[in-house]
Protein backbone atom coordinates (compact mmCIF):
# COMPACT_ATOMS: atom_id res chain seq x y z
CA UNK A 1 0.00 0.00 0.00
CA UNK A 2 2.76 2.33 1.24
CA UNK A 3 4.12 2.14 -2.47
CA UNK A 4 1.45 2.43 -4.48
CA UNK A 5 1.00 5.90 -2.32
CA UNK A 6 4.72 6.69 -3.15
CA UNK A 7 4.05 6.37 -6.47
CA UNK A 8 0.74 7.88 -6.84
CA UNK A 9 2.47 10.99 -4.84
CA UNK A 10 5.34 10.75 -7.65
CA UNK A 11 2.88 10.99 -10.50
CA UNK A 12 1.22 13.95 -9.08
CA UNK A 13 4.93 15.42 -8.51
CA UNK A 14 5.59 14.86 -12.35
CA UNK A 15 2.16 16.76 -13.23
CA UNK A 16 2.47 19.19 -11.47
CA UNK A 17 5.98 19.83 -12.67
CA UNK A 18 4.64 19.82 -16.35
CA UNK A 19 1.99 22.70 -15.45
CA UNK A 20 4.77 24.85 -14.10
CA UNK A 21 7.52 23.92 -15.86
CA UNK A 22 5.99 22.33 -19.16
CA UNK A 23 5.06 23.67 -22.83
CA UNK A 24 1.89 25.05 -21.74
CA UNK A 25 3.24 26.42 -17.95
CA UNK A 26 2.55 29.39 -16.27
CA UNK A 27 5.39 30.89 -17.87
CA UNK A 28 4.12 30.37 -21.59
CA UNK A 29 1.12 31.61 -20.65
CA UNK A 30 2.42 34.22 -18.83
CA UNK A 31 4.38 35.47 -21.84
CA UNK A 32 1.46 34.82 -24.16
CA UNK A 33 -0.72 37.61 -21.91
CA UNK A 34 2.43 39.82 -22.23
CA UNK A 35 2.06 39.70 -26.31
CA UNK A 36 -1.82 39.76 -26.45
CA UNK A 37 -1.55 43.32 -23.97
CA UNK A 38 1.08 44.77 -26.54
CA UNK A 39 -0.89 43.40 -29.34
CA UNK A 40 -3.97 44.71 -28.14
CA UNK A 41 -2.04 48.57 -27.24
CA UNK A 42 -0.94 48.25 -31.12
CA UNK A 43 -4.38 47.64 -32.43
CA UNK A 44 -5.73 50.41 -30.36
CA UNK A 45 -3.28 52.48 -32.08
CA UNK A 46 -3.82 51.65 -35.18
CA UNK A 47 -7.89 51.88 -34.86
CA UNK A 48 -7.31 55.76 -33.42
CA UNK A 49 -5.61 56.49 -36.98
CA UNK A 50 -8.06 54.98 -38.45
CA UNK A 51 -10.49 56.87 -37.29
CA UNK A 52 -8.37 60.47 -37.26
CA UNK A 53 -7.80 59.18 -41.20
CA UNK A 54 -11.75 58.43 -41.85
CA UNK A 55 -12.74 61.74 -40.30
CA UNK A 56 -10.32 63.71 -42.43
CA UNK A 57 -11.56 61.57 -45.18
CA UNK A 58 -15.11 63.22 -44.50
CA UNK A 59 -14.32 66.30 -43.83
CA UNK A 60 -12.32 66.32 -47.21
CA UNK A 61 -15.51 65.08 -48.83
CA UNK A 62 -18.23 66.89 -47.23
CA UNK A 63 -16.79 70.72 -47.06
CA UNK A 64 -13.84 72.91 -48.25
CA UNK A 65 -13.15 74.31 -45.10
CA UNK A 66 -10.22 71.24 -44.41
CA UNK A 67 -8.86 71.74 -47.51
CA UNK A 68 -8.75 75.69 -46.43
CA UNK A 69 -7.01 74.66 -43.33
CA UNK A 70 -4.66 72.53 -45.09
CA UNK A 71 -3.73 74.85 -47.46
CA UNK A 72 -3.14 77.43 -44.99
CA UNK A 73 -1.29 75.63 -42.27
CA UNK A 74 0.54 73.64 -44.81
CA UNK A 75 1.37 75.64 -47.76
CA UNK A 76 0.88 79.13 -46.07
CA UNK A 77 -1.59 80.66 -48.69
CA UNK A 78 -3.97 83.72 -47.97
CA UNK A 79 -7.01 84.84 -49.71
CA UNK A 80 -7.24 88.00 -51.44
CA UNK A 81 -7.70 90.70 -49.05
CA UNK A 82 -5.78 89.23 -45.73
CA UNK A 83 -2.96 90.07 -44.19
CA UNK A 84 -0.87 86.90 -42.50
CA UNK A 85 0.85 87.80 -39.28
CA UNK A 86 3.27 85.26 -37.55
CA UNK A 87 4.43 85.47 -33.96
CA UNK A 88 7.40 83.14 -33.19
CA UNK A 89 9.18 82.97 -30.11
CA UNK A 90 12.67 84.00 -29.62
CA UNK A 91 14.87 80.66 -28.89
CA UNK A 92 17.52 80.97 -26.21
Amino acid sequence: MRIVTLALLALLALVHAELWFGKGGVPRVMELQAKLRAQTASNDAARTRNEQLAAEVRDLKEGLEMVEEKARFELGMVKPDEILVQVTTAKR
